[in-house]
């Protein structure tokens, strides 16, 4: 009977293989893709000293430690702290079968999320694998050297089946955390299958440039299945998810990057929704002047303007940390701080289709109200739009129900709300962009703003199909007195003699 002594030498023998992840060789192709290895990645995340190890011990099902050692079941799970808060972090290795999901490698997932939500701290993922696991089981009967055959198959269907339905708790129990803890979801690496379910469901979710994708199927069961042959990352990469699909937050240049991007998201958020969200020392004065405002909203309302220059101006030490900076960029998502405190904010951007909100636009401005609202982080609201898109392409893609999506939410949010009608704020986008009925807590204007069903040009516009359908015409130069008649009456003045802005 082996001693104490001789146990605990095995054990920490145990340990020290599954530290050694899928070997010296998958190491070297990990770090040949320019890619971190999971436990670096670790390293590089967590205070130091901090990180605690859940689930060392996993491997494969029915696997243990010997020749078919699986380390840690391709994930590597624990808690330690980020700037000093607690956060759990879950992370695929690429060098242990593709970082795949086996069934052991989801129960010591499914163990850290119920530690995230029962503890109240965030929860991230550090994806960077293949999907589901589909050669789980196969060992204990169909090798080559003999064994159970068509019974080792069945055993290896079992557990695929097994883990297909344990599977399904992921999804759920992620959908349950959304709002309760902060979720992110880096992909620093492949996100098929099950893994691409995880960022759909996060908060937030930055990829590492041209090396993180997400696709439901990756490109051998898209050509099975559909017959397109197609690469990875014109599939599902990075450009495509941070500027078309929009279900990426953000490209970053590389691992180390992409860290320090979740990190800085994490720094504005609490740990849960039952708490307030941190506020950091700040030497910028809150009786600041800034010239430069003066000088950045054109005169001629034809002219665009960059939204990001009044952000730049008014924030703690002009900085802010975008969200989806790339996808829909009439409309800017990000956050910032005031006086050392976190706020959202959410502003239309008139360099890009002049501010309108379309389909896109909506959708990201929607969920980005909706984490803010979450986890108790004010919004402010910076207007320069002539309302949503129109027109048969936009309609017929659903405009009124993904613009819906964005009232809805604007309605639902009990934050503080600030809104600031930088220039121009017309038709349903006012009310879009926190207008009087959504009920900010402080609504207002600069000199020369315009409130209004629509612009005046809009209005002549109307009334000559009015006058032409009497066969008669409007002649340009009475239009233009028209339409300096009607001015007077959607500038901001005459809205604050009504009592319709506070200041």
């Amino acid at each position: 009977m082996p001693t104490m002594r001789q146990r605990v030498e095995k054990l920490h023998a145990q340990r020290a293989k599954a530290m050694e992840m899928g070997g010296e060789d998958k190491i070297a192709r990990q770090h040949e893709r320019g890619k971190l290895t999971a436990r670096e990645r670790i390293a590089k995340f967590f205070d130091e000293g901090t990180f605690v190890e859940v689930g060392i011990h996993g491997t494969q099902m029915p696997g243990g430690y010997g020749p078919k050692l699986v380390p840690a079941d391709g994930v590597i799970c624990g808690t330690g702290k980020v700037n000093g808060r607690i956060v759990a972090l879950a992370s695929y290795d690429f060098t242990v079968k593709g970082g795949s999901i086996g069934p052991t490698g989801e129960v010591k997932v499914t163990r850290l999320r119920e530690m995230a939500t029962k503890g109240r701290f965030p929860m991230v993922w550090f994806i960077d694998s293949a999907g589901a696991r589909i050669d789980i089981g196969m060992a204990g009967g169909g090798d080559k050297k003999g064994g159970g055959g068509m019974g080792g198959a069945l055993g290896g269907a079992g557990d695929f089946i097994s883990l297909f339905a344990n599977s399904g708790f992921l999804f759920r129990e992620e959908s349950l955390m959304s709002g309760v803890i902060p979720m992110v979801s880096a992909m620093m690496g492949p996100g098929a299958a099950g893994t691409a379910y995880i960022p759909g469901l996060a908060d937030y979710v930055p990829m590492v440039k041209k090396i993180g994708s997400m696709a439901l199927a990756g490109p051998s069961l898209v050509k099975a299945v559909t017959f397109e042959e197609i690469d990875e990352q014109t599939l599902g990469g990075s450009k495509v998810h941070s500027e078309k699909s929009g279900v990426g937050d953000g490209e970053f240049p590389d691992d180390d990057a992409c860290i320090e991007a979740v990190k800085t998201y994490l720094s504005f958020m609490p740990a849960s929704c039952t708490e307030k969200p941190p506020i950091i020392e700040c030497n910028d004065p809150i009786t600041r002047q800034e010239e430069g405002l003066l000088d950045i909203v054109p005169d001629e309302a034809r002219k665009s303007f960059n939204t990001y220059d009044v952000i730049k101006l008014i924030t703690d030490g002009g900085e802010y940390f975008d969200i989806k900076p790339k996808f829909a960029k009439n409309m800017i998502t990000c956050f910032a701080r005031f006086g050392g405190y976190p706020v959202g904010i959410v502003g239309n951007n008139s360099r890009y289709l002049g501010g309108v909100i379309d389909i896109d636009a909506a959708d990201k401005a929607a969920h980005f109200i909706e984490i803010c609202d979450a986890f108790n982080i004010p919004l402010l609201f910076l207007h320069d739009t002539p309302g949503f898109m129109v027109g048969s392409k936009v309609e017929h893609a659903g405009i009124i129900r993904h613009g819906a999506k964005m009232l809805h939410c604007m309605s639902q949010a009990t934050v503080p709300k600030l809104s600031v009608i930088l220039r121009k704020s017309y038709g349903a986008g006012y009310y879009a962009m926190c207008g009087r009925a959504y009920e900010p807590d402080l609504l207002i204007a600069w000199p020369g703003a315009e409130v209004s069903v629509m612009g005046a040009e809009g209005m002549i516009s109307i009334a000559g199909r009015a006058f032409s359908n009497r066969g008669q015409e409007i002649a340009p130069a009475a239009a233009k007195a028209m339409a300096s008649m009607i001015q007077p009456h959607i500038d901001i003045m005459k809205v604050a003699h009504w009592g319709f802005v506070d200041d």
